[in-house]
C-alpha cells in the first residue's frame, strides 16, 4: 500500500499553483500623502459648498403657508364636539381666513398635516390586509389576523380592515378667495393624487363581474369611525370608490415622523385669476370638520405649497451639504498648515 503525498492526489485541498489562487496578481496600493490627499478635501469641499448654495437658492423660490386650524375662529366648536365620542358622527363645519402676503406662483399644492400622529408604530403598520387591497374576494369574507381587533363588527367582516384604515383622515376642504368686487371659489383637482403603482398594482377593487361595486361589498362592514362605506367614498364621483379611492390610497401609506403632511388636491390654473398660481390676498378655508385630534394631544392643519425640481420647502438637504463642506474645508486647511510646518520630508517632527 502507497502512501500519497502530502498535497497531492485527489483528496488534497492545496489550491493550484496559479497567480489567482496563490494571491500573486499584481496590486495597486496608493500611496496616501498630503501632495494627493489634500487637492481631494478642497475640491471635495468646494462640490459641497457648490451644491448646498444651489440648492439653498431653489428652496428659496418655493412658498409654503401652514394653517393651524385645530382651534382656529369657528373650528374650536368643532374641536369640543368632538371631545365626546357619542358626537363623532355629527356633521360640523367651520371656516377660517389667512392672508398670502405674496403671489404663490406656478402649481400649487394643497396638503393636510397632522402633529404627534404616530404612523411608524410597528403594529400600526402592520394592521392592514394587503390581500384585501388588491381586491381578493377571499379576503373581505375572511380578513387577516394582523387587522385584530378592526377585523369584524359583530362578526361582520369590516373592508378595509385595521388601525391604518380605521383611523384615516376625513376632513375636507374648500377654498374661497376674497377679490375686490366679490368672492371666487378656488378650484381644485382631486385627481392624479397618488403614484401608478399604487392605483394600478397596489390597491384593486374585487372584480364585480355582471354586478355592482356595492354588490361586491354586500356582507362587509365599515370601519368602524367611518361616516360611509368604501364604496361610497366619494359622492361626485363614482369611479372614486372602493379600494382605489385616492384619499385611501394617500393615507394607507404611512408616514415617517409623527408630524407629517399628505396631498389632498392641486390647485387647478385654468381660469382667472388663478392661471399663474394663487395671487396674494385674503382667502377663506372651508372646513367640514369630523377628525378627532384630541385623543392623541394632536393638532391638524393646512399647509399651501408650491414645488422645485427639488421638492418642497425644505432646508436639511442645502444645510447638510453647507456643513459637510465647511467641515472639509477646515480639515483642509488644518492639514495643509500641519503639511507645511511639518514639511514635506517631515524633518521637523524629529525631537
Amino acid at each position: 500500500m502507497v502512501k500519497e503525498k502530502r498535497g497531492s492526489g485527489p483528496l488534497s485541498r492545496r489550491p493550484d499553483n496559479s497567480a489567482f489562487k496563490q494571491q500573486r496578481l499584481p496590486a495597486w496600493s496608493p500611496s496616501l500623502s498630503a501632495d494627493k490627499l489634500l487637492p481631494i478635501f478642497y475640491i471635495l469641499s468646494g462640490v459641497c459648498v457648490l451644491l448646498g448654495v444651489v440648492l439653498l437658492l431653489t428652496v428659496q423660490g418655493t412658498y409654503e403657508l401652514k394653517v393651524d386650524y385645530t382651534e382656529a375662529g369657528s373650528c374650536l366648536r368643532c374641536h369640543d364636539l368632538r371631545k365626546e365620542s357619542r358626537y363623532a358622527l355629527t356633521n360640523c363645519s367651520c371656516a377660517v381666513d389667512f392672508n398670502l402676503s405674496e403671489p404663490f406662483t406656478g402649481d400649487v399644492f394643497l396638503y393636510y398635516g397632522l402633529v404627534n400622529f404616530h404612523q411608524n408604530l410597528r403594529l400600526y403598520m402592520d394592521s392592514r390586509d394587503d390581500g384585501q387591497l388588491v381586491g381578493r374576494k377571499a379576503n373581505l369574507k375572511s380578513p387577516s389576523s394582523y387587522c385584530k381587533p378592526f377585523d369584524r363588527v359583530n362578526k361582520t367582516p369590516i373592508a378595509p380592515c385595521g388601525a391604518v384604515a380605521n383611523s384615516m383622515f376625513n376632513d375636507s376642504f374648500a377654498l374661497v378667495y376674497h377679490q375686490p368686487d366679490g368672492v371666487t371659489d378656488v378650484p381644485l383637482f382631486r385627481r392624479g393624487l397618488t403614484w401608478y403603482t399604487d392605483k394600478n398594482v397596489k390597491f384593486r377593487n374585487p372584480n364585480p363581474g355582471n354586478g355592482t361595486l356595492p354588490q361586491v361589498f354586500q356582507g362587509t362592514a365599515k370601519p368602524l369611525y367611518w361616516q360611509r362605506p368604501v364604496y361610497d367614498l366619494d359622492l361626485s364621483e363614482p369611479n372614486n370608490n372602493g379600494f382605489i379611492n385616492e384619499d385611501l390610497i394617500v393615507w394607507m401609506r404611512e408616514a415617517a415622523f409623527p408630524n407629517f403632511k399628505k396631498l389632498y388636491a392641486i390647485l387647478n390654473r385654468s381660469r382667472s385669476p388663478f392661471r399663474s398660481g394663487l395671487p396674494a390676498g385674503r382667502y377663506t378655508l372651508h372646513v367640514r370638520y369630523n377628525y378627532p385630534v384630541v385623543y392623541f394631544r394632536g393638532r391638524k392643519e393646512v399647509v399651501l405649497s408650491t414645488v422645485t425640481w427639488f421638492g418642497g420647502k425644505n432646508h436639511f438637504l442645502p444645510i447638510a451639504y453647507l456643513v459637510t463642506g465647511g467641515v472639509l474645508l477646515v480639515t483642509a486647511v488644518v492639514l495643509t498648515v500641519v503639511y507645511v510646518k511639518v514639511g514635506k520630508d517631515g524633518k521637523n517632527m524629529e525631537t
